[in-house]
């Protein structure tokens, strides 16, 4: 079945905090779309939160083809990253970097208490984040000749397609971003002009 929406964040957290046994666990949810994006936030918390013990994180950037990692930063083998990718999973959303940083309270708390508390923080992190459901985009060329502009433009007013760039020259080319639940429609649309040529760019 072809996947036509997606689940993400746009804009960081508030931060939430996550006591047990003197340690205390702060969560930062943070949107990103690439592994760039990834260490730039990844550093500014480190930045701000310097004398903290453990940076423990995971993330998952892409939509139909989705890429994770997941980080313990020092805590026991899978008692950290991975609790807090589970809630990525749970809450069915991309595009996202979820970090959760410790300050030692004194007291160990085992394998399993790490674990819960990684996995609540991650998900006070989520909870505190306004989560949005968008429409997949496809990126699509129309190639048309300059008598049939008012056509072309026409349906991308009634799609409500987004205009990425344009050639306008007695040869035309349009690129433009169509929602992937109205592609169909849209393609059956300019299709039906038939000196007008469709390429799908990216699917």
């Amino acid at each position: 079945m072809s996947v036509l929406t997606y689940k993400t964040i746009l804009k960081p957290s508030e931060e939430v905090l996550y006591k047990d046994k003197g340690s205390k666990f702060y969560g930062f949810a943070v949107p990103v779309e690439t592994n760039k994006q990834v260490k730039k936030a990844l550093d500014e918390i480190k930045q701000k939160h310097s004398s903290a013990g453990h940076f423990c994180y995971a993330y998952q950037h892409g939509i139909e083809k989705t890429y994770y990692r997941v980080s313990d930063d020092g805590e026991p083998n899978n008692s950290a990253g991975l609790p807090i990718y589970g809630q990525i999973q749970s809450f069915k959303v991309t595009n996202i970097l979820i970090v959760i940083i410790r300050y030692f309270g004194g007291t160990k708390l085992g394998i399993g208490g790490l674990i819960n508390a990684y996995k609540t923080t991650a998900k006070l992190s989520l909870e505190a984040s306004q989560i949005k459901t968008l429409d997949i985009l496809i990126l699509c060329k129309l190639s048309f000749d300059y008598k049939d502009i008012s056509k072309v433009m026409r349906v991308i007013q009634k799609q409500q397609l987004i205009i990425k760039s344009q050639r306008l020259e007695m040869e035309c080319e349009v690129l433009v971003l169509a929602k992937k639940i109205n592609l169909k429609s849209f393609t059956k649309s300019m299709q039906a002009f038939h000196l007008i040529k469709v390429e799908i760019l990216n699917d």
